[in-house]
């Protein structure tokens, strides 16, 4: 399961980059979140316009479709930064040091390897489907009222880039804290216990007096 977690940052050219990325990664997850609000004015005007004059909204299903990739991909690289996507924290927790460090570096390089074959599996399905010599620059268009598909599949390759930068400064974190035998590196997510957590919600209250 997903645990709280903490990144601490530094002074270091690490950190540095990392802090560059969270501002696209903020963005990203935005877009992703307006996406979903977007769909509850979507459904409401269908509904309304369905139960009150018989005519629902044309294109519903197609709206839907082109929205899902924003909705379910877009915010994948913020969540990977502070560690809030599924994973088995029970055999996590329960490591300590480089031993940790090692297997997060291990799981983080093989999540890479992926993402990277990902990406571009995914920019050459974009790439099928963009032509500019087609109206509206598409090979294919939804059903029901023609929408063109490429910008649903755009969204794809983009997220996915973004999360292999990510990816590789998680990589570059856990490698530097294998190698220096690091306590607590910066730019990855750190476990957090139950007592640390009260304690970090107790300091953002105290600042917010």
């Amino acid at each position: 399961m997903a645990g709280s977690a903490a990144v601490l940052e530094d002074s270091s050219l690490l950190s540095r980059f990392d802090r560059a990325l969270l501002p696209v990664e903020k963005i990203t997850a935005l877009i992703s979140g307006l996406a979903v609000f977007s769909l509850m004015f979507l459904a409401a005007y269908s509904v309304t316009g369905r139960k009150f004059f018989a005519s629902p909204m044309m294109g519903y299903v197609d709206y839907i479709e082109a929205a899902m990739p924003i909705i379910a991909i877009m915010g994948i690289s913020y969540v990977q930064r502070d560690g809030s996507h599924i994973r088995m924290d029970m055999l996590v927790g329960a490591l300590k040091g480089r031993v940790l460090w090692f297997f997060e570096l291990v799981s983080v390089l093989l999540i890479l390897v992926l993402i990277v074959a990902l990406t571009y599996g995914a920019w050459d399905h974009f790439d099928r489907s963009f032509d500019c010599s087609k109206p509206l620059c598409s090979r294919d268009s939804s059903i029901d009222v023609g929408i063109p598909i490429w910008p649903s599949k755009l969204v794809v390759p983009i997220a996915f880039g973004v999360l292999v930068l990510r990816l590789l400064l998680q990589v570059w974190g856990y490698g530097r804290a294998l190698v220096l035998g690091l306590e607590s590196p910066v730019a990855v997510p750190l476990n957090l216990s139950v007592v640390e957590q009260a304690r970090l919600e107790a300091e953002s209250l105290e600042g917010s007096d």
